[in-house]
């Protein structure tokens, strides 16, 4: 078994104690991360005077040449190895020898798979946030598509008041857009390197940490060695915003899958996100939305796992904190996954424009702006609230919308009503004439400002 610690010990590992400590199994997918910081580690070596510039070339072709085998699929992980960092040491020593084994020179495992996970989870963070402009993007057209798309808004599953679809998707934009903001955020609280703190209080070898951290892309090197190896806070910051963006979308999937059920048919999933019934011919699932929502439980699991393997740690660097990888990998690959099918299935969305117009002219979606009309002509609001609300009970007896009372019959109930009544509570105007700052009648307004910044 190839390991970096055996001179201490007089007797191999027990195979199961080995199969339990072992984390190739899934830190293999690190080996870029952990190839790169190598490269760069061995560049500072030779700078500072610690190992020959012959020897940080060795080493550099070597480690390059592990990469592109292993890219190739020439070159296959040996589950042999305890990790990542002993697969590609061992077989660097193997390729070129001694110097090989001058590439750890001021370096501990425990520095060395903390620079692993933040380079790793740092390229996650951008792909993440490419995945939230794509889908953005797709909010935005479907939004410019839908202005005059007339739909009835709900509070407590419940008609409301009417707005308009661009409306609607909009709320989704700033949620997604703060989804986005936060991943910038952890991007910059993470992009300090903990390379050269070494097992927990650094070293004494002449080491340029600040140099490693430039040739990796970092902003600076971390400022405490102890905190540098011990710290995870920036992948819960990463899971915690990762379970935003599934809450985001599981609200979503399930207003969609509202809207796809027989009750309402606002929407029509495309059929290739969508799938049928074994048994029943009729069926036409929204599986994607559904399984969205499934998996966002999922996303949450690995944020709850990783908050209590690090809860009670104490400093530094404990073999607990192995326990962040699986977890990570499978939150991080689950939130691409759903972001991704989420952007494929709403993009290809088909909106029922005239069975949304009818519902929100059912259910008194314009009681609101009846009562305003009221006010417009003088009434207090609390007394006009009175009077629409003896007018809806009177529509629901006689089984109608307030438009179709006739005007002796609004009368009858309030003299103040008028002909212009009609104009007053009609869907469009109701929509429209809603032109407050982030309104759905503000909804060019709103729009421009989502293309600048999307």
């Amino acid at each position: 078994m190839a390991q970096l610690w055996g001179g201490r010990f007089t007797k191999e590992t027990d195979d199961k104690v080995f199969a339990f400590n072992e984390s190739l199994s899934f830190d293999k997918r690190l080996y870029k991360a952990d190839i790169t910081g190598s490269i760069c580690h061995a560049a500072m070596l030779a700078k500072q005077g610690i190992i020959s510039d012959e020897e940080k070339e060795s080493i550099t072709k070597g480690l390059n040449s592990i990469l592109s085998e292993l890219e190739s699929g020439e070159l296959e992980f040996d589950n042999k190895c305890e990790d990542i960092h002993s697969f590609v040491e061992a077989n660097l020593i193997k390729r070129i020898g001694d110097a090989g084994k001058k590439l750890h020179t001021g370096r501990s495992r425990n520095d060395q798979v903390a620079l692993d996970m933040k380079i790793f989870v740092r390229s996650e963070t951008d792909e993440i946030e490419e995945l939230l402009t794509a889908l953005l993007k797709v909010f935005l057209r479907r939004m410019e598509e839908n202005k005059d798309t007339y739909m009835p808004a709900f509070t407590h599953l419940q008609k409301a008041q009417p707005t308009n679809l661009a409306h609607y998707i909009g709320a989704y934009v700033e949620m997604f857009l703060r989804d986005r903001d936060r991943m910038k955020d952890i991007r910059k609280r993470l992009n300090l390197s903990p390379l050269g703190a070494g097992a927990l209080c650094g070293t004494t070898y002449p080491l340029d940490r600040d140099y490693t951290a430039e040739l990796l892309g970092f902003d600076t090197a971390t400022f405490n060695s102890m905190d540098s190896v011990s710290d995870r806070d920036y992948l819960i910051e990463t899971l915690s915003a990762c379970s935003m963006i599934m809450m985001h979308l599981s609200r979503f999937s399930e207003e969609l899958i509202i809207w796809n059920s027989n009750e309402y048919r606002f929407v029509e999933m495309d059929d290739a996100f969508s799938t049928g019934s074994s048994i029943m011919p009729q069926k036409k699932n929204p599986d994607i939305a559904e399984l969205v929502r499934g998996k966002t439980g999922r996303v949450y699991g690995s944020l709850m796992s990783i908050l209590t393997t690090m809860k009670g740690l104490p400093l530094a660097y404990n073999k607990d904190m192995q326990e962040d990888k699986e977890v990570a990998f499978d939150a991080l690959d689950t939130v691409k996954d759903c972001l991704a099918l989420f952007t494929g299935m709403f993009d290809t969305i088909t909106f029922n424009k005239e069975i949304m117009a009818k519902s929100a002219m059912k259910g008194f979606t314009n009681a609101t702006d009846a009562a305003d009309y009221l006010v417009k002509k003088g009434m207090p609001f609390r007394d006009a609230h009175s009077v629409i609300g003896h007018l809806v009970l009177k529509c629901i007896e006689k089984d109608c919308s307030i438009e179709d009372m006739s005007i002796d019959e609004l009368k009858s109930i309030c003299d103040t009503f008028d002909e212009d009544i009609y104009d007053a509570i009609s869907l469009k105007t109701c929509v429209e004439r809603r032109l407050t700052k982030g309104a759905p009648g503000a909804i060019d307004e709103s729009i421009k400002r989502y293309r600048e910044i999307i």
